[in-house]
């Protein structure tokens, strides 16, 4: 497996490759890798001539006061799960050599950025869809792949893609979860003992409400209050942020569940703010 980490080294890495017709398969990461970044790599390989993997903290996806300092990091831990998981390249840069002191470049996508997580963090798509446009730039990817416990993410980005005229193919893959439902996150060694046993309740929540949907019911407000009863009772350590029924392309909120929706949410535990989604399909009219 080749490590870079100059920018420019990767781009002409990257050309030589697309020259040459090369499929080129990306996972764009933070780093501190589990099972569910494995996945996606996984699906890379058995999609492409070549993997790419990016491991780089974006700063300008984190706002005041957020967690770019603790964010947990590992570096030698990741490269030897990328180099295991078949990775040919890993794309290591410094922020320093990603963004000029002076940078005044950003991409903004509206719309679907401005509800959910970005409601209560108002800068972090902006700096997702930056950074995102600027990997694209640099590994020149045929084919890019994200996981859908970042849902809005994978709609911001499939979104940028398509406005912007980006040649890539956005790939949104399954959530990896622990066998007690809980979706893996590099944030969840932030949680207590007792925070870890109320976790899963996140995912057992949208499960109850995916069922209603399921059932017949196509009210949000009483889908989405059986679920806000279950995190009351069940993890009264975490405060939700958000626990709403969104379409699942534009992520606006829904009136009623008249097809796909999905349904997400955010639970705030002391130290570790975590995220989970779940696609309700309503019943058969």
């Amino acid at each position: 497996m080749r490590i870079i980490s100059d920018p420019k080294q990767m781009q002409d890495v990257a050309t030589k490759l697309r020259l040459q017709r090369k499929i080129i398969g990306f996972v764009p990461t933070m780093g501190y890798f589990h099972q569910g970044h494995v996945s996606l790599m996984d699906y890379a390989r058995g999609h492409a001539d070549v993997v790419a993997v990016s491991l780089f903290v974006n700063p300008s996806q984190f706002g005041p006061g957020e967690d770019l300092d603790r964010y947990p990091r590992d570096f030698e831990r990741d490269r030897a799960m990328a180099e295991s998981a078949g990775v040919d390249i890993l794309f290591a840069p410094d922020p320093a050599a990603m963004y000029a002191p002076d940078a005044s470049t950003s991409v903004t996508v509206e719309g679907v950025s401005a509800g959910l997580c970005g409601a209560s963090r108002p800068t972090h798509f902006r700096g997702v869809a930056t950074v995102v446009a600027k990997l694209f730039m640099l590994a020149q990817p045929t084919f890019a792949v994200f996981g859908e416990k970042d849902r809005q993410q994978l709609a911001v980005i499939t979104r940028m893609v398509r406005d912007l005229n980006i040649p890539v193919t956005v790939v949104g893959r399954p959530i990896v979860r622990e066998a007690d439902g809980l979706a893996l996150s590099s944030r969840n060694v932030f949680l207590s003992r007792d925070e870890r046993d109320q976790a899963p309740w996140l995912n057992k929540s949208l499960e109850a409400a995916a069922a209603l949907a399921a059932s017949g019911i196509r009210d949000p407000k009483t889908i989405l209050s059986a679920a806000r009863d279950i995190l009351a009772a069940y993890a009264p350590l975490g405060a939700v942020d958000y626990l709403e029924a969104v379409d699942p392309e534009s992520m606006r909120p829904v009136e009623a569940v008249t097809g796909p929706v999905v349904l997400a949410a955010a639970v705030q535990f002391s130290r570790a703010r975590l995220i989970d989604n779940r696609l309700a399909l309503p019943a058969e009219a």
